[in-house]
């Protein structure tokens, strides 16, 4: 299958540049046209000024034929005859209101008239003894249409580049969220059938007289606990979480306690906080738990095992845009830094695409399914607030309250 996806900015700059070029050969053969159709008016107002000079100044029965075929034919390209450039002796092809007033009608003339004058020169028709009449013209509406026309194409070309331009992206999250919750609740299903087993075997070392006092029944149950829980967070993924007001300071401090006594000793964690110690936010506990695991999991990589990470629990001003209805709730923010390898710039952004990843072994879907739990299901924010190479990174995370 043609890896569609893989190649997006390929594809975005190749639907950018196909629209550039549909747009320049539209305006390029649209002003071809549009010369060769002015060229044509041209001429056949210059024919129309023989015409007249013809009639006027000959007696041939001919000048019914002339009249006919050539003055009356003009029906599309606005005439107006002038004896001196100014005074308006004739019009013909100039729409005139119904029930205008004789003084508007020559206002309306005299409008005419300097446009006239704007797009092209007079023609010089010579009438009896030397004197001189000026015919005026204007594009036609065929024409006037033809150069409109390559702007209004461009704006159709545009509009159909955004819509593809989105409709692409709208399907490649469409597809990534099935790929999600598909992989999340098969993941779920087939955590079950060995859990069970699990907790069946606990209860059968508890009740057992060569296990009973054996310290390794209560581990096997912290484990079966855990397990359960991350069954739970995959069974919640496609599906909409409960949010509930918990105590950030806590919550938080839980989830680094279990994954503490799972990691080097030489791995120092640390809790700061400006808030009060019973400050609350909207979260599904699970989920943040996933979260906050899988960002320090991804720091404890990057500093190899050694190194310190310090949480630090902060109020941010909330910003309006990022928040989907109605007026904004107050928002917390819970800043996590390392003191790892750091991120390159270029980075920055791909860190959060599935799939990226910097370890031998890795699927690089932590810090992926870690943005999407805060973003889609707790209308949070996960970015990188700041990292520099050698010296480490601070993920910060946004909840509402």
């Amino acid at each position: 299958m043609l890896p569609i996806y893989d190649q997006k900015t390929r594809i975005k700059i190749l639907v950018a540049v196909l629209a550039l070029l549909i747009g320049a050969a539209t305006v390029i053969y649209t002003n071809w046209l549009v010369q060769r159709v002015s060229q044509r008016e041209q001429q056949q107002i210059q024919l129309y000024a023989k015409a007249l000079q013809y009639i006027i100044n000959s007696e041939a029965e001919t000048n019914t034929f002339v009249f006919n075929e050539i003055i009356s034919n003009n029906t599309t390209i606005p005439v107006i005859l002038s004896s001196d450039g100014k005074d308006i002796t004739n019009a013909k092809n100039i729409t005139m209101p119904a029930h205008l007033s004789p003084a508007d009608s020559v206002t309306l003339l005299g409008s005419e008239l300097l446009l006239m004058k704007q797009q092209h020169p007079p023609i010089i028709v010579k009438f009896g003894a030397g004197q001189v009449n000026y015919i005026f013209y204007r594009d036609s509406e065929l024409l006037r249409q033809l150069r409109t026309y390559p702007l209004v194409q461009l704006v159709v070309i545009g509009c159909l580049a955004v819509i593809a331009y989105f409709a692409f992206s709208s399907s490649r999250r469409a597809e990534q969220n099935r790929v999600w919750v598909g992989l999340a609740k098969e993941t779920a299903h087939q955590l079950g059938t060995p859990l069970s087993s699990l907790v069946g075997w606990q209860n059968y070392l508890r009740d057992s007289d060569r296990f009973k006092d054996e310290p390794i029944v209560e581990e096997l149950g912290k484990d079966i606990r855990r397990l359960e829980i991350i069954t739970e967070r995959f069974s919640n993924i496609g599906s909409v979480p409960v949010l509930k007001d918990e105590n950030l300071f806590q919550t938080t401090r839980n989830a680094i306690e279990y994954l503490q006594s799972r990691v080097s000793k030489k791995v120092i964690f640390k809790i700061e906080s400006d808030l009060p110690m019973d400050t609350p936010a909207r979260i599904n506990v699970p989920l943040f738990d996933w979260v906050i695991e899988n960002i320090c999991k991804n720091a404890v990589d990057a500093m190899e095992g050694r190194g310190s990470i310090t949480l630090h629990l902060r109020r941010v001003r909330t910003r309006r845009t990022w928040y989907r209805r109605g007026t904004p709730p107050r928002q917390v923010a819970i800043d996590i830094t390392d003191t790892g390898k750091g991120i390159p710039k270029n980075k920055l952004e791909s860190v959060f695409m599935p799939g990226f990843t910097t370890k031998k072994r890795g699927w690089g879907l932590g810090l992926a399914l870690a943005k999407r739990i805060i973003e889609n299901y707790h209308e949070g924010r996960l970015f990188v607030k700041w990292s520099e190479p050698g010296r480490g990174t601070t993920f910060r995370v946004v909840l509402n309250q």
